[in-house]
């Protein structure tokens, strides 16, 4: 008779994508991110001829702060549910 191959006892396996290193390397990815984009509202807003496409960096700045409080929020919840 074969033994029981998945006992109860055994403790799931977080995936890849949940661990404490992608969340911090998400958020110094979507910082770099932050950065470039305010980079770009200034340059924007110092030539005249890119007024017209201050649209772009504010959405990268948005977004990139989006996701950047995200992956804080999910840090923190998993460090308070341990």
């Amino acid at each position: 008779m074969p033994s029981n191959k998945n006992p109860v006892f055994r403790k799931a396996v977080n995936p890849w994508y949940q661990s404490k290193t992608v969340y911090g390397l998400t958020i110094t990815v979507m910082l770099i991110a932050l950065l470039f984009g305010l980079v770009g509202v200034s340059v924007t807003r110092e030539f005249e001829q890119y007024h017209d496409y201050l649209w772009v960096p504010l959405v990268l700045v948005v977004l990139s702060t989006g996701v950047m409080i995200s992956a804080i929020i999910r840090l923190i919840r998993r460090h308070y549910l341990k």
